[in-house]
């Protein structure tokens, strides 16, 4: 199988209820979208479709490791992966115009006529999602196994260059006394 139609799932022939899906994600499957701030991903991937007659819930379970930079010293981090996403497909006669509309992102609309939808699109959003906006080796985990002791020096003389607190400007010294007026 391909491995743009591995992510294609054939909806129409499923009957209703629940059905499982599993995908293994590596590095490979990120070529096809921009540069990532990782790598070294092996993501595991369960996708549950419950389907219903005019709609189908999707949920992602997102599991694994990668490896990310460090915020603060750069070094290779690696992380853990888990996270958890759910989509509502609902199938419309004009889902251009609804998916359009439709303000709440975990809603999705596709045609009655329609017969597969591709799930890589959310698989990618959903790894991304998954990695913490701010990555570091941690204060507690400091001088630990991942942390890079070269930044970790410089680090530390930038902050003790630090001056402890600015001196007070003048020019604010007299609205002090309106301070705790009502």
């Amino acid at each position: 199988m391909s491995r743009r139609r591995e992510f294609e799932i054939a909806f129409v022939g499923l009957k209703p209820g629940v059905h499982e899906f599993s995908y293994v994600i590596d590095d490979r499957f990120f070529e096809a979208f921009q540069q990532q701030d990782f790598s070294n991903c092996h993501a595991d991937i369960k996708l549950h479709i419950d389907k219903k007659s005019s709609f189908m819930m999707l949920k992602f379970e997102v599991g694994g490791k990668l490896e990310v930079n460090c915020d603060r010293c750069n070094s290779r981090l690696p992380l853990e992966l888990w996270d958890e996403f759910n989509i509502t497909v609902k199938m419309v006669e004009e889902p251009e115009l609804m998916n359009e509309q439709e303000e709440d992102p975990d809603v999705y609309y596709i045609s009655r006529g329609e017969s597969h939808f591709d799930v890589a699109n959310w698989i990618y959003e959903f790894i991304n999602l998954s990695i913490p906006m701010q990555k570091s080796c941690g204060l507690d985990k400091m001088d630990g196994p991942y942390c890079n002791p070269a930044a970790l020096e410089v680090l530390k003389k930038l902050e003790s260059e630090i001056p402890e607190k600015p001196k007070e400007n003048p020019i604010w010294k007299g609205l002090d006394k309106f301070k705790d007026l009502e």
